[in-house]
Order: C-alpha cells, then sequence, then structure tokens
C-alpha cells in the first residue's frame, strides 16, 4: 500500500466518503487509490470553484466533511473563493492538495508556488505531510481538525513522493470533537436582561437555527417578548411551516439600524453582532445602538441548542413554542408581470416538503425569500463570505449530500456565470437540481451600489462595466451544452408549467426567467 492509498483509506474509515475533484499530475496516484479502495464517491468539477463550493454544500447538508482534490498551489488557488465563503460558514472540508515530490522543489518549476501561503488565510488547520509513512495519520487528523466547533477548513498538503512511496496502510479514526458547552453564568446573565430588558433581540445563527435550537429560541420569545433575528446570510437555515418564524437582518446597513432602533438588549447564540457589508461614506459601519447590552448566550464554538434549552427554563418559558409558521401560498394571477415576486409565489406554491434551496439571487432574491418563509418545510443556504458564483456549486454538494431531496438553486445571472461549469458535473452525476437564473442582463447590485458610494450618476464607460447585454447571455444554449435540460420563460404561465413540470421530474433544469 502506498501513501495515496493509506490516505484515501483512512479518510473513508474516518468519514469521508466523497471527493470533489479537480486533479493533474502530482496527484495522480491519489487518483489511482480511489480505485484500488473502496468507499471514497469522486466527482469530477471542471472549475476548481466548483469543487470547493460543492465541498461547502456538502458539508452544510451533511454535517460531515467532503475531500476536495486540487492541484498544486494554481489549483488551490483558483479555489480560493468558495473556500472564503466555506469559511464564513464554518464548514468541515478537508482540501487536499497536490505538491511537486519533496526533491523536486529545490528546481523551482513551474508549477512551484506557495501552497502554504495560498491556503493559511481559508484554512483552520494546515499540514504538508513529510512521508509516506504518516500520510495515513495526518488525514486522520485533517478530518478530526475540520470537526472542530461548527466546522473549518482543514488542508492537507500531499507532496508527490508521499504518495507514491510505500506506506505502513490506514491509520484508525480519531474522535469526533464535540462543541463546548456555553457558560452558565452567560446564560443565566443573558436571563436577567431578559427579564429587565424593554426591547429585546435574540440573535440567532449557526446550528441556533436548525434542529431543536429554534424551537427553544420561539419558548424565548414567546416568555419574554424578545424578536427573534437571524444575519442577513446564514450557512443553514430549517424554514417554513411548522417551524419557529426567525427574521433575517436585511442587507443595507441603515436599513438594520432601523430594524434595531430602540433595541436595548442583544442576546446572541452562534452568531456575531451585525456590520455593514461594506463602508460608505457618511454611514455607519456597526450597527447596533447605543446603549444596546450585549450578551452572548453561546459563542460560535459552543452549544446553541444547550444554551437555548438552559435560557428557556431560567426564563419559565412554556415546554414547547406555541407559534409556529403557518402553511400559506398563493399563486399570482397569470395576467400579472412575471417578476422576482411572482415567480417566488410560484416556487413558494409548489415547493416539495424537505427542498433544499441554494440562494445567489441577490437583488432578484427578496420575492423567493418572502413568499417561501410560509412555504412546505425547507431548508435555506446563503451566500456566507460575499464571493459571487457560490450558489450552483453549493447546490451540486447538497444534491451529492441529500439525493433523496429536491434541491432548487435561484441565481443571478452575472454570478451563474462565474461557475457555470457545476452544470455539467449536475448533468454527469444526474443531481436532481433545478436552476432558476433570473437574467436581468446587469450586475443589479453594483449599479445600486454605485451610488450608495457616492460617485454620481455613472457614465457610458461605468454603465459598460456594469451591463450584460453586448452580447446577451443565452442561458438556454448554455444550459444545454453542459448537458442539462432549459427553458426560457417570460409570462408566469410560462414559468409555472416549467417549474412544476421540473419539481415532479428528476434530474438536473434549468429555467431562465426573463426580468
Amino acid at each position: 500500500m502506498n501513501g495515496a492509498e493509506s490516505l484515501v483509506a483512512t479518510l473513508v474509515q474516518s468519514g469521508v466518503t466523497t471527493c470533489f475533484s479537480n486533479p493533474g499530475t502530482s496527484e495522480m496516484h491519489f487518483v489511482a487509490a480511489t480505485d484500488k479502495i473502496e468507499g471514497m464517491r469522486t466527482v469530477l468539477c471542471l472549475f476548481e470553484g466548483v469543487a470547493t463550493g460543492a465541498a461547502d454544500g456538502y458539508g452544510r447538508m451533511s454535517g460531515a466533511p467532503a475531500a476536495t482534490l486540487l492541484h498544486l498551489g494554481p489549483g488551490l488557488a483558483n479555489g480560493l473563493a468558495n473556500l472564503h465563503n466555506a469559511r464564513r460558514a464554518s464548514t468541515p472540508i478537508v482540501n487536499i492538495v497536490g505538491d511537486h515530490a519533496t526533491y523536486h522543489g529545490q528546481y523551482d518549476a513551474p508549477l512551484t508556488s506557495d501552497i502554504k501561503g495560498f491556503a493559511e488565510p481559508v484554512s483552520g488547520w494546515i499540514h504538508s505531510s513529510p512521508s509516506a509513512k504518516t500520510v495515513a495519520t495526518d488525514g486522520a487528523r485533517a478530518v478530526a481538525a475540520s470537526l472542530e466547533g461548527q466546522g473549518q477548513i482543514a488542508t492537507l498538503i500531499l507532496p508527490a513522493d508521499t504518495a507514491w512511496n510505500p506506506a505502513l496502510g490506514p491509520a484508525p479514526a480519531l474522535p469526533r470533537p464535540k462543541l463546548a458547552e456555553p457558560d452558565h453564568a452567560a446564560i443565566e446573565a443573558a436571563a436577567r436582561a431578559l427579564k429587565e430588558s424593554n426591547k429585546p433581540v435574540l440573535l440567532l445563527g449557526a446550528d441556533a437555527l436548525r434542529g431543536d435550537a429554534p424551537k427553544h429560541a420561539g419558548r424565548i420569545a414567546e416568555a419574554t417578548g424578545a424578536r427573534l433575528l437571524c444575519p442577513t446570510t446564514t450557512s443553514r437555515r430549517e424554514r417554513g411551516a411548522g417551524r419557529v418564524l426567525v427574521q433575517p437582518l436585511p442587507y443595507f446597513g441603515e436599513m438594520i439600524e432601523a430594524e434595531l432602533a430602540g433595541v436595548d438588549t442583544m442576546i446572541i447564540a452562534g452568531a456575531k453582532p451585525p456590520v455593514s457589508f461594506f463602508a460608505y461614506p457618511e454611514k455607519a459601519s456597526w450597527l447596533i445602538p447605543d446603549g444596546c447590552e450585549i450578551i452572548y448566550a453561546a459563542h460560535q464554538h459552543e452549544s446553541s441548542t444547550l444554551a437555548l434549552e438552559a435560557l428557556a427554563d431560567l426564563v419559565g418559558a412554556s415546554d414547547a413554542p406555541k407559534t409556529l409558521t403557518p402553511l400559506q401560498t398563493e399563486l399570482p394571477s397569470s395576467d400579472d408581470a412575471l417578476d422576482q415576486f411572482a415567480a417566488g409565489k410560484i416556487i413558494a406554491h409548489l415547493l416539495p416538503e424537505g427542498a433544499i434551496i441554494s440562494d445567489e439571487a441577490n437583488t432578484n432574491g427578496i420575492g423567493p425569500a418572502l413568499a417561501t418563509s410560509t412555504a412546505a418545510p425547507h431548508d435555506w443556504l446563503s451566500l456566507m463570505g460575499g464571493s459571487i458564483g457560490q450558489g450552483l456549486p453549493l447546490a451540486v454538494g447538497a444534491a451529492v449530500a441529500c439525493p433523496d431531496r429536491k434541491t432548487i438553486c435561484l441565481h443571478g445571472d452575472g454570478g451563474a456565470m462565474y461557475t457555470l461549469q457545476s452544470l455539467w458535473t449536475m448533468a454527469r452525476e444526474g443531481l436532481d437540481v433545478t436552476t432558476i437564473i433570473f437574467s436581468n442582463k446587469s450586475y443589479a447590485i453594483l449599479q445600486i451600489e454605485f451610488d450608495r458610494v457616492g460617485v454620481g450618476a455613472p457614465g457610458p464607460k461605468a454603465l459598460s462595466q456594469l451591463d450584460l447585454s453586448n452580447p446577451e447571455l443565452d442561458w438556454v444554449k448554455l444550459s444545454e451544452g453542459m448537458g442539462v435540460q432549459a427553458a426560457r420563460v417570460t409570462t408566469v404561465s410560462e414559468f409555472q408549467n416549467e417549474f412544476a413540470d421540473a419539481m415532479k421530474a428528476t434530474g438536473p433544469r434549468l429555467i431562465e426567467v426573463v426580468v
């Protein structure tokens, strides 16, 4: 057994059974090992940003890390944007990055680079295996490291000779780390503050938005009058009918300030205080009201479920929340214009229970988000790090992790072009993903931001950098060229028919919604 085979066997024994792969020469022994070692599913991605984004979606939905296989420093660099997003989402990922043989680096071959330097900003753990005899143990350590806290990225660098030299065999899996127990003194302080507060809020993030944690938050809200809020974007949020409603904060800073006006107590579980996405002239960056007391019932490395359950008991809450989201949807009139709000109503009305929504609709995301808040219960995955081009790969990973659930990707046309290759992987793997492209032929969010930063009206050169209409993108041809069935719709009736058909069928589909 060589080093690569010992590593693959260790990964499988440690629960890493999926690898999103874009290999090169230095990784060929790892590639060969996936044939020889049973249990590792390999998913080829045509761009490293698809591989890293897919690993993010997989980790968010499975709670376990996927591996990526990346070619040297440049391959890792190609995947950095979606690793940035994954880091912000606290997703467990094990990056396997090939490197030149240990003796070859001295010659400064063309692909020689500072792999650790590329990996460091997005990784919570980095190690380069020096020997085939230790690489299996290094792999087990990488998996355990990826599961620390809510999750993080562990990058294991695999020199080519470490992969091909004889190894000692696989290493046993290490114990899975657990979230730390919350500080009871902080929970007691939160209970006192809630009882004395005139306008409290609970700000929920990470594990506070799934499982039993939202139920405990609902108990607290009913007992104390606290509002339940969450950050604008969240890694995974359980929402829809039969669940406790948690309201996300809006995107723009001044809207968050208005939402929080008068709040005197903010209890945080698994989140961070809200700040503006960007700095703007004469606008605030820190968005907490003056005089508001902030108390962390649970930090992000601690169990929000335990913290919220204990807090609910301390404030004398009932055993279960009485107010849950009703199932409430409506279809638009066929005479309505097809826009994000009409499309959102159709999506909500036809959404199957247990669906997964990967949202990167950006300026066209408000309508679907509002309408689906009272749709059948589902999971909502957001663009956590703000680096566009995540929605399609995230949907790939979610669909691989949960093949029995319908995955729906809501995407703007500009952002989707960053990782268009995701469609090819959807077709190759037969993934049950329905992609909805909101085609407004522009970087619409940048047109808004142009005005907000105070540089005046855009001229022709500025406008040309925000416009996607010369030439126009043909999403039907782009999708079909990747092997995914597609249709373009311009009316409410057309979209309703296409989306209804996609929800009844299985396999990848794309619908271009012209707005």
